[in-house]
């Protein structure tokens, strides 16, 4: 089953930081397109352990938009993996209509705690397609990568939550019409 909890966006660098951990995450490479959606958390005592990716077939000739959205699969935080998979909730924030969701990777003894995006450049006349993919690094030291595609390259890796990723916010394009679809362009992480 599905739980969202929801809010307004606010600029998160005004935030500031939290008990000597950054209250969120982000890298300095997201694309530019789009506008923020809304802030989406996992509920009380959940934490990130895994995720998955909305991504879009190659389209060959045809408009590319890559990936499209991401979702945080939470847990309690004190239960294990493989254990009471029931109580999974799924987070996302804004996502496109293009693509279909992968099947989650875990962090197998861990959570979430670091993150980098590959985004591919501007290509002027080109074919836009902005976020291609995300790796985490878990708590447990295993490093997860989404099946998005190698187009563009990956940036620095973020900051760390220290007790983990327990919330989500997106950039997207909305649907261009006859124009360059990109979707997702970036993405910021809420820390627990």
């Amino acid at each position: 089953y599905v739980i969202r909890h929801s809010a307004q966006f606010l600029p998160l660098a005004l935030l500031g930081f939290f008990a000597g951990s950054p209250f969120a995450i982000s890298v300095p490479n997201g694309g530019s397109w789009g506008n923020w959606g809304n802030i989406e958390w996992c509920p009380q005592g959940y934490v990130a352990k895994g995720f998955s990716l909305k991504t879009e077939a190659d389209q060959g000739k045809g408009d590319d938009t890559a990936v499209n959205g991401i979702r945080l699969h939470c847990f309690p935080r004190l239960i294990m993996l493989g254990f009471f998979k029931c109580v999974i909730v799924k987070c996302s924030s804004l996502s496109s209509r293009w693509g279909s969701w992968s099947h989650p990777l875990w962090c197998l003894q861990g959570y979430l705690l670091i993150f980098t995006l590959n985004v591919e450049a501007p290509q002027g006349s080109g074919d836009d397609t902005a976020v291609n993919n995300i790796k985490f690094m878990c708590s447990d030291g295993r490093y997860l990568e989404g099946n998005g595609f190698s187009w563009g390259s990956y940036g620095d890796w973020s900051r760390s939550c220290s007790y983990g990723i327990c919330g989500i916010l997106t950039k997207v394009e909305g649907k261009q019409g006859d124009g360059d679809d990109t979707a997702l362009n970036d993405v910021q992480f809420l820390c627990c």
